[in-house]
């Protein structure tokens, strides 16, 4: 029994993946303006989801379903960590919280896993595979626009323990399309992948206020006045 879980969230989040990537801060950044303390309270952010959701996923290792997509190598937390520590220096567990929208994800993954873990798939498709996606194409732009040397401060795009991103891509959407669950099931993921996309935007969302006082009002209009269709591959997507 196949469920093709892989293609139906590809076609299922669609237009939830253009709405992100019309988000000011989203549109900014891969337009090349990346100011460095609205990105490094994203990173802060994403500490905060990822180490939720890894705990989780850790959690529920054994689970019949969880259990086939279970890939540690994808984890991001110590990657996070390091990416802190060069933004805000040795001490920046004092000086990162999760804001109102992280706070929100983060209870939102807590609750999923409690009540019905097989929607723990649905959060890490919408991160993982979209890392692996854009991810490069992400490291570049914030290499260019914030002037990180090579190895500064993109430690998330990094995925040292996965030589062919390419090949890994296909091997986890294999393990998705290979769950053995009812269509039932896979429409409920869905629905859950549209809500993490709903959750990321929100988060992006709050750093636009950051970006408008970085770059003043006129470029940042200038910049996200047109709405793009959603070409580029953006970090929580598939692509």
């Amino acid at each position: 029994m196949s469920s093709n879980l892989a293609t139906k969230l590809r076609v299922g989040t669609k237009k939830s993946h253009t709405m992100a990537e019309n988000v000011g801060f989203v549109k900014c950044f891969l337009k090349g303006v990346v100011e460095k303390n609205s990105y490094r309270n994203l990173v802060g952010n994403l500490y905060f989801v990822y180490s939720a959701m890894e705990e989780e996923m850790e959690r529920h290792r054994q689970h019949p379903l969880l259990s086939k997509i279970y890939f540690q190598e994808l984890n991001r937390k110590k990657s996070l960590e390091q990416d802190l520590s060069y933004y805000y220096g040795t001490n920046w567990r004092e000086q990162v919280s999760a804001s109102p929208a992280a706070e929100e994800y983060v209870s939102r993954i807590r609750e999923v896993s409690a009540n019905s873990p097989e929607l723990l798939i649905a959060h890490s498709y919408t991160r993982y595979l979209g890392d692996l996606s854009g991810g490069q194409i992400l490291k570049g732009i914030a290499q260019r626009g914030m002037n990180l040397s090579e190895g500064q401060g993109t430690a998330f795009y990094e995925f040292n323990d996965i030589p062919d991103e390419k090949e890994f891509k296909a091997t986890y959407r294999q393990a998705m399309n290979d769950l053995p669950i009812d269509d039932a099931t896979a429409d409920k993921i869905v629905d859950e992948a549209n809500a993490a996309f709903a959750m990321n935007m929100k988060m992006f969302q709050e750093l636009n206020g950051n970006l408008i006082k970085a770059v003043g009002q006129m470029l940042f209009n200038s910049i996200t006045r047109r709405r793009s269709r959603g070409s580029t591959e953006l970090a929580t997507s598939e692509g």
